[in-house]
């Protein structure tokens, strides 16, 4: 291990190099490094033509984290799971400036392990039946490129094959590094893909660098090591701030169950927002004991709402390898408040991917009549994947929780029963979705339990496609097909939803 300065580290970056990142979300990424690298590229065109790999892409939505490679000629191919925070590398994808390729999550994240391994790429169901599929788009973005995975049979099944690239730098964050190179994460908010990333790059003969925030010249305990020695060829001390999120200098409550939460001032959510959490909390309530998962928006309000409730029966996790506490949102997308484990992010898709998850609270950008969803691209917003597909793929119980429409829904509650004051001018219910996150066929098929809950009713997903099961007091039928685009079923046993959450609600 040698220390350097991250100028040094970049102009060890060669020409069509892959590149894996490290961070998630807005968390962990080693921002000195990449800055280094936009500087070196801008000053001399080099190193040109880099393909990047990343399960979640760590970036502000504006300048930091990948946003930062956004230059013409810099990249050539970029395959990514979540793609939320990177709006520039989004922006170069549709404009076809870049070859670029959407796979789910947890398929990349596991890929790193089968980089090290020496394996010629992950065989795995998760994707079937999805956009991902190169029976459908293949995950390309845009453009004629040709789908990387491949449609395989093994045994009599279908599956997808996701190839692996060997790895020739990854460059990672951590916390402290001893003399021996040995790198402790103990102030990060998770421990993300870091390990598996520096085998995979070490084992395809590439380069490890890791940016930390100190240099300790006693031994690290081996307890606190995450990314051995013998891995790092290169650590650079930062010369920048080292926030543990791109919304929050540091928190102590991100690393400790024990640490007093600071006071976050949150936005107060819609009265919409109010009635899907409250009808949502419903059901996590039917629950007792269950491994939950939350999606980010307004799924993500439901673990304060039922922390508020004193309801502790349960476990939530994130995709980022958090188990238990409070997860956060906005620019501290990744990390948890109070958790009670962490594990590598390969290892949590290991579970989820294996049936793990009782019951997922998902978002949605589109639904449509046999009640397929749609999050990662819609609306003119490219999202990505992310973690969505293997969830909703593998969960027992699949909750959408959404409004009926958006941009502009304005609502009330007069005499307990709901009024729509003004309609939002976006229906979410269409005749088809733009593109196919989750297939409805597929989960008919596998005998998943999905509901989609709304502000204003509650469908189930039947062979049939959408069935209306519950309705908001004040609300018909009638009123639903006018701000839907697409037909549902009404079930003989209508019921209503629950008053009581949406006088709560109101008040």
């Amino acid at each position: 291990m040698k220390v350097i300065t991250a100028t040094q580290a970049a102009s060890l970056i060669e020409d069509g190099w892959w590149v894996v990142p490290g961070g998630f979300g807005c968390c962990g990424h080693p921002d000195s490094l990449s800055k280094a690298l936009r500087k070196r590229f801008l000053e001399t065109g080099r190193p040109r033509g880099l393909n990047l790999l990343f399960a979640s892409g760590a970036g502000d939505k504006q300048a930091r984290g990948l946003n930062a490679w956004a230059l013409d000629g810099m990249l050539n191919r970029v395959i990514g799971g979540f793609w939320g925070f990177c709006p520039a590398l989004v922006q170069m994808a549709r404009e076809q400036r870049i070859e670029a390729h959407n796979w789910p999550q947890g398929v990349i994240s596991k890929l790193f392990s089968s980089i090290a391994s020496g394996s010629p790429g992950l065989l795995s169901k998760v994707g079937l039946g999805t956009f991902v599929d190169p029976r459908l788009e293949g995950g390309v973005i845009e453009g004629c490129h040709r789908p990387l995975v491949e449609s395989v049979r093994f045994r009599e099944e279908d599956y997808l094959f996701y190839p692996a690239p060997k790895v020739d730098c990854a460059l990672l964050r951590g916390t402290v590094a001893d003399a021996q190179g040995n790198i402790s994460l103990s102030g990060e908010t998770s421990y993300m893909d870091a390990l598996s990333q520096a085998l995979a790059a070490r084992n395809s003969g590439g380069l490890v660098i890791v940016q930390v925030q100190s240099i300790d010249d006693k031994q690290l305990p081996p307890a606190d090591v995450r990314i051995p020695g013998m891995l790092v060829d290169y650590v650079v001390l930062t010369e920048d701030s080292h926030p543990q999120t791109y919304g929050t200098p540091y928190d102590a409550a991100y690393t400790s169950n024990q640490a007093k939460q600071s006071a976050v001032e949150a936005v107060p959510p819609s009265l919409a927002k109010h009635l899907i959490v409250a009808r949502a909390a419903e059901e996590m309530r039917k629950h007792d004991g269950a491994h939950i998962n939350l999606g980010i928006g307004i799924p993500a309000l439901l673990g304060a709402e039922a922390r508020a409730q004193g309801w502790s029966d349960y476990t939530l996790s994130i995709e980022s390898g958090l188990i238990g506490g409070i997860p956060d949102e906005g620019l501290a997308f990744g990390a948890v408040r109070n958790p009670d484990a962490i594990l590598e992010q390969s290892a949590l898709f290991d579970f989820y991917d294996g049936g793990g998850i009782d019951v997922a609270f998902l978002g949605f950008g589109e639904v449509d009549a046999m009640g397929n969803v749609n999050v990662s691209r819609f609306g003119g917003r490219l999202p990505g994947a992310g973690g969505f597909i293997n969830i909703s793929q593998t969960a027992k119980k699949v909750v959408f929780c959404g409004t009926l429409t958006t941009s502009g829904l304005t609502l009330e509650i007069r005499h307990g029963a709901l009024h729509v004051r003004q309609e939002g001018r976006v229906r979410k219910f269409c005749p088809q979705v733009a593109q196919l996150t989750f297939s409805a066929e597929q989960a008919v098929e596998r005998g998943q339990q999905v509901l989609y809950i709304t502000e204003r009713a509650v469908f189930s997903l039947e062979r049939e496609g959408l069935m209306l099961r519950e309705l908001a007091p004040g609300i018909t039928p009638q009123q639903l097909r006018a701000a839907m685009d697409c037909p549902f079923h009404i079930s003989n046993s209508l019921l209503d939803m629950n008053a009581v959450p949406m006088m709560a609600a109101a008040n």
